[in-house]
């Protein structure tokens, strides 16, 4: 089985998303603590650059963005499965509707709610992975104001997909909708209570998160950050396979630079070595650590030519 080392923090939600899949599918993993902002210095060598929470760590393989892990762990150990094929597609209509729609309003209202435990210092850092200035105290009140109402519009909505006395978000099984809509309200009283009023009228989703976190953590091993690049310093990236790519792709063995199209937007320089309609790799050669292979999710990346 391989090692699998999971760079997070404690309060990241999207890390909460991959820490509960490694619970589901009962893996065993590492654990590296990486700072909540930026500097992060050893997953940014790690990485080249990307700084967004968590990054998935086998060897010198390295994967970005929760599509992708969750992916990744699927491949390594696919039952039981996150995408049941007579749901999947469903599933990730879903997760796109909770990761662009729904959790970005929660992510405003309870960060403006809890000063205390989300203090500017920290949303001055989110503002500059926006390329926004550091927002003011008042400010952060004011869109927590804005933001209640379409957090509140949308809850119902997760209710009534429960409503019927279904056990999981689209049927009788688990998906990875049930993983995007968890951790989007996981956030709600992650850190403080305080907000657990806006969850409290809803029983199927109360009772629905308390399945959900039954899947725990999986069997966590604490590792340090050292530790880590060590590991990837003394091992090789794993093949690659071959490349589907479009027409208009950048050819493979082309040096490139990719980052999120969204937020979080520091470009990572390195070769193509795939590319197809899921995922784009890029090698890296640091002084360091010798070759490191990056793994990118197609979708929400933004790939161009280095000239």
């Amino acid at each position: 089985m391989v090692d699998l080392i999971l760079h997070n923090y404690d309060f990241s939600n999207y890390a909460e998303k991959v820490r509960l899949a490694l619970g589901y599918k009962a893996l065993a993993w590492h654990s590296v603590t990486i700072p909540s902002v930026a500097p992060k210095p050893e997953l940014q060598q790690l990485t080249g650059g990307y700084r967004r929470t968590p990054v998935l760590q086998i060897g010198a393989d390295v994967y970005c963005d929760t599509q992708l892990i969750l992916r990744t762990l699927e491949r390594i150990r696919p039952e039981p499965t996150l995408y049941p094929k007579s749901f999947e597609a469903l599933a990730q209509a879903v997760s796109y509707w909770a990761e662009n729609h729904l959790f970005r309003p929660i992510s405003l209202y309870v960060s403006g709610s809890n000063p205390e435990v989300f203090p500017l210092s920290l949303q001055a850092d989110r503002a500059r992975m926006r390329g926004l200035p550091p927002p003011s105290a008042e400010a952060m009140k004011r869109a927590a104001t804005r933001n209640a109402p379409l957090v509140r519009a949308q809850l119902p909505l997760i209710e009534d997909m429960l409503s019927d006395g279904r056990q999981w978000i689209l049927g009788p099984e688990t998906t990875i909708a049930d993983f995007s809509i968890y951790h989007a309200l996981w956030f709600i009283t992650g850190r403080t209570k305080r907000l657990a009023f806006e969850l409290e009228p809803y029983q199927g989703i109360r009772s629905w998160m308390q399945r959900t976190a039954a899947f725990g953590h999986g069997a966590k091993q604490s590792m340090t950050p050292q530790k880590a690049l060590e590991i990837a310093a003394t091992t090789s990236p794993e093949p690659v396979g071959p490349s589907h790519p479009f027409d208009e792709d950048p050819p493979v063995g082309k040096r490139v630079r990719i980052r999120a199209s969204d937020y979080g937007k520091e470009a990572i320089e390195g070769t193509l070595v795939k590319i197809d309609p899921h995922v784009i790799t890029l090698s890296r050669n640091d002084a360091k650590l010798g070759e490191v292979c990056v793994h990118f999710p197609r979708l929400g990346y933004e790939i161009r030519d280095i000239k």
